[in-house]
Parts: C-alpha cells; structure tokens; sequence
C-alpha cells in the first residue's frame, strides 16, 4: 500500500512538474533589455538570412533591419533560422519574440503584424524550352510549384477553389532559390514565386521565364505572437514608422536589389558559359592576387571580366590595355612592365584597387567602400574626390554608395564640372560598371567557392600525413 502512494505521488510530481514547463515553455518573451538577446525567427534566404562565413558576416535585408532595430533598443540580437513553414508554429509556442522572414499579412487571430515595410508580388516563371502560361486557365490541369508555407503555396490553393483540376506541388526547400535550381533542372515546369526572389535568381539561372503577375502587391511585415509582449509590438511598430520618412530603407533595397537588372539575359548566359570555358586559365592567377591583397578571388576575377571579359589582349582606343584594363601610368606606378601579361596585370589591377579602398576614410563602411573602390577605379582617384566634394554640396553622403550613385552622374554636367580642377568625367558610366561588377561577383559567388589557401593546405596535409594540422587565419572582408 505504501509503495502504491509513493509511486502515485512520483506520478502526480511528474506530471505537475511537465505541466509546469510547458507552461514556462509557451509564456510570452519578456521585453529585451541591455545585456539580454532579441530572438528573432527567419528561414535561410537572400533576402532573409544568409550566414556568414569567416571572411563575410552574416546577411540579407531582413537581417539588417532586425540588427538596426536591435540596435535601437540596445540589445544583442539571437537569429533562430527555421524551414519557413515552422515559423508561425515555433512563434506561436513563444520560441522568439518576433518573426522576421519575408513574411505576408494573414487573418490568422494568432498573430499581429507590424505595418508594412516594403512589398512584393507574385509570378509565375517556367523554364524557356516550356510551354507558355498564358493566362491563368491554362493552369487547369497543370502541376505548379510553390515553396512549402509560403505565401504563393497559400495563394495556389485559393486558385485551386477557381480551378479544381489545377495540382499544387508543396517544394520543400531550404532556400526559396532552390526552387528556382529546381524549375532551371527541369524538375519543375512550372512554379509560383516571390518576384524579388526571380530578380534575383534570373542572375543565377538565366534561362527562366517571368510569366503572368497572380494577384495584387503584397506587403511585407514583422510577425508577433497576438500575447507577445505589447511594449516590444509598439517599439518595432514605431521603428518601421521611422523607416518610411528616411533614406535607411531605399538603402537598404539597393544594397540587395538595386544592382539586379543591369545585365541582359544573354550577358548572363554568356557570363556562366566562361566560367567554365575561360576562368580556369587564370583562377590561379586570381587567387594569388587574393593572397596579396586581401581582396577576395572573385570579385577581382568578377572586375576582369567587365574590363576585358577575361581577354588578357584587350586594348581599347584610349590606350587602356591588358586583362584589368590599366593605363600606361597607373602600370606604370603599380610596378607592371608588361600590360599584356596576364598574370602582371591582374596582379596589377589588384594592388591599384586595394590602394583605393585603403585611401578612403574610415567612415565609409563595408560593402560600401568596396564599390566606391571600383568607381574610382573606373574614372580614377581624382575625379571620384570630386565627386564626393559634390556629394557633400548637394547635402548627399559620400560615405554612402546609394547616395554616391546619383551622384556621380553630375560629373558630366557643365553647372558641375566646369567649377572642378578634374574636369568632366563620365561618373555614370563607373555607376554602371560597379553595379555590372557587383552582379558578376554575385554570380561568381554562388558558382566559385571562396578561396581559404590554408583550409586546403590543411586538406593536402592531411591526406598526406594526417597528424599534421595548419591554422587558418581570418581574412579581412573584402
């Protein structure tokens, strides 16, 4: 009888104590204070969360948003990164005080919505050698894909209730760019997607169709439990309110979107095809200019090829020469004899474009100073110091390249360039080859990886005798 009680009580004990953490469990967060995190749930994705790695941080626009915020109110930030169909679950059972993840309004009562910060839409993209959509009854009958717990899942199954015969596809992907590898492999035929997300996917996969629009523009919120805690709705509330009256968020948008549709589909197409055909033949070539300078591999190789597509003969009427595309005098103060040898001259193009990175105040911020770099390497040192003292008469930042872009187009106007000791300048032709640059390395970056010499040093090594091991540094970001 005893031992009868004494194990009823170890039951009731038991089970008062789980009753007692799962309570704990789903209580709301508290409100962050300095020296605690803002727990944030996202899913993977260039325009949510990309991690970083030891020679870049981490990324994406929802990530620099949160980390401003964060920053307001004084406190570290903690990214919980979740397939996207978890998030409204796990933020529900108060994993996280807010959800932030390219997220879309819904009636769901669970939730609140901070007002909207920016927004997207939805189309349909199919790969080129398919049949066409031409409107939206011609689905019937058809599969279409769409990323699990997405937006456009839940808005296929809408369009299911117009079109009985029409199959959806629930893709399961880490990253909703894994959709679009999918559609480019023909796995899938036909798939409903962010346009954001194809802007930035037609770079990587250039033989995608855009097809029909489906629906309005959507707006794009923060996500919070309905009982979460109210101060912290107010104060992110507040926050986005902010952004719409400052250039923060323009910004931003630019920084992630706003260099994506310089190139045409076939610059694309022949970009990835010498890759393959043309690279290797100077791959190392890059990789040692990287060890030289810091800078990484691929955005010098990405540099190259907007000089001279990769062509180390190159030579153009105004006397620029070789595979970086250098002057005689800057060749000539960079040590190189030679302007057609490739090796010296990417060597070469790579010391001139740390110098101007280097040359450039400490106020201007990564990745910033990087493009700035390469502008003043377009139209040189002294023009883009012009440029920068116009930025500043105009009331623009010159520590920022969102700024400097509608900048530097005045160099060629008379009311500007007549009043500078440099001259007139083609400032929006640089404008044009720093973002062609930046979408090349883009490219670069999803079909190279980057280059850590002692991490495959450390490989060789222990292949050949496994008990030796290297220390691998951390490089500057380039």
């Amino acid at each position: 009888m005893i031992t009868h009680l004494k194990r009823h009580f170890w039951a009731v004990l038991a089970v008062g104590l789980a009753l007692q953490f799962l309570t704990t469990f789903n209580r709301p967060l508290p409100f962050p204070t300095p020296g605690q995190e803002l727990v944030v749930l996202t899913h993977a994705g260039p325009l949510t969360y990309e991690a970083g790695t030891e020679d870049s941080p981490a990324s994406g626009l929802e990530h620099d948003l949160i980390q401003m915020f964060a920053e307001e109110l004084g406190v570290a930030v903690r990214f919980i990164v979740v397939p996207r169909h978890e998030i409204r679950e796990r933020l529900a059972r108060h994993q996280a005080h807010l959800a932030a993840g390219w997220l879309t309004p819904t009636t769901d009562p669970e939730f609140r919505y901070t007002p909207p910060y920016l927004e997207s839409r939805d189309v349909l993209v199919r790969h080129e050698a398919g049949l066409p959509v031409r409107n939206l009854e011609s689905l019937a009958g058809q599969v279409v894909a769409a990323q699990k717990g997405s937006r456009q899942y839940r808005t296929l199954l809408a369009l299911k209730e117009r079109l009985p015969t029409l199959e959806i596809m629930e893709f399961d992907a880490e990253t909703p760019l894994d959709l679009l590898d999918a559609l480019a492999n023909r796995k899938v035929e036909v798939a409903l997607v962010d346009k954001a997300i194809l802007d930035i996917g037609l770079n990587y996969y250039p033989f995608l169709q855009p097809g029909l629009e489906v629906g309005e523009p959507q707006p794009i919120a923060w996500l919070f439990p309905i009982d979460g805690n109210s101060e912290l709705y107010e104060r992110a509330r507040a926050f986005i309110a902010k952004l719409g009256d400052s250039r923060t968020l323009a910004q931003l948008r630019d920084r992630y979107l706003g260099h994506l549709e310089r190139l045409r589909q076939m610059d694309v197409v022949t970009f990835i095809d010498r890759i393959t055909s043309v690279l290797p033949r100077y791959r190392a070539l890059f990789k040692e200019a990287q060890l030289e300078t810091d800078i990484d591999w691929r955005l010098l190789a990405a540099l190259a090829y907007q000089e001279s597509h990769w062509d180390p003969l190159n030579t153009s009427p105004t006397g620029v020469r070789g595979m970086m595309m250098l002057t005689e005098e800057t060749a000539d103060r960079l040590g190189v004899t030679n302007r057609l040898d490739a090796r010296e001259s990417i060597l070469g193009g790579a010391r001139y474009v740390a110098l101007l990175r280097d040359q450039l105040p400490e106020s201007t911020p990564e990745p910033d100073r990087t493009w700035m770099a390469l502008a003043a390497y377009n139209i040189g040192p002294g023009h883009f110091n012009a440029a920068r003292n116009i930025a500043r008469q105009v009331k623009a930042d010159p520590d920022s390249w969102y700024e400097m872009k509608k900048v530097l187009p005045l160099l060629a106007r008379p009311q500007y360039y007549q009043r500078l000791k440099s001259g007139r300048a083609r400032g929006g032709e640089a404008v044009v080859m720093v973002e062609n640059v930046r979408m090349f390395y883009d490219i670069l970056q999803r079909h190279e990886p980057p280059y850590r010499p002692l991490s495959e040093l450390r490989t060789a090594n222990r292949k050949a005798a496994p008990r030796e091991a290297a220390i691998e540094p951390v490089a500057r970001p380039s």
